[in-house]
């Protein structure tokens, strides 16, 4: 097999319309019947939990985040991409042509495909910290908790003359070197 890159990264697969979990069977027996662990890594179907109510009772079902889509941790070969593209639902790879087009580190932090660790973030309790997104943009607050479980922050944030605790992403955070 010719190897193009050393490090996997994460590519988005396009497959046919209620194929993602299909896929994703799929793809996974597919590395194991062709031993291909040490170039696929990770095949993943964003879902979120939606709360439903019918009849007066609440449900929670999962539902697909980014419907028609697959994501895929992998070593780009000629050989793997051929094999990707061969597994049945899979129409082709998200990029110019068909071909892989990897993902940013920004993007997989983004979209949560990997969990973050204490070592991917340097912001502690007591730090200052700026917000990047929302209707708190460009705000600057107090980091007061982290929980590495929800991968959210509660800064506390001063407005109207009283604190107000935000809860936010990882990504919509930054520390401030003060």
């Amino acid at each position: 097999m010719d190897n193009n890159q050393e490090k996997p990264y994460w590519y988005i697969l396009q497959t046919l319309s209620g194929y993602e979990k299909m896929v994703l069977t799929n793809l996974r027996t597919m590395v194991e019947n062709n031993d291909l662990g040490e170039f696929i890594f990770d095949v993943a179907v964003p879902e979120i939990e939606e709360i439903t109510e019918k009849n007066g009772k609440k449900k929670v079902t999962l539902r697909r985040k980014f419907p028609c889509y697959v994501f895929i941790k992998m070593i780009y070969t000629k050989h793997v991409w051929y094999m990707v593209t061969q597994t049945r639902g899979v129409t082709c790879f998200c990029g110019p042509a068909g071909r892989p087009l990897s993902m940013s580190d920004e993007e997989v932090k983004r979209m949560k495909l990997e969990d973050i660790t204490a070592a991917d973030i340097d912001i502690a309790p007591g730090d200052q910290a700026e917000i990047l997104s929302g209707h708190l943009k460009g705000i600057i607050g107090e980091v007061g908790e982290i929980n590495f479980e929800t991968q959210k922050v509660r800064v506390i944030v001063y407005m109207f003359g009283k604190e107000t605790p935000a809860d936010l992403d990882f990504v919509d955070v930054r520390k401030i070197n003060l």
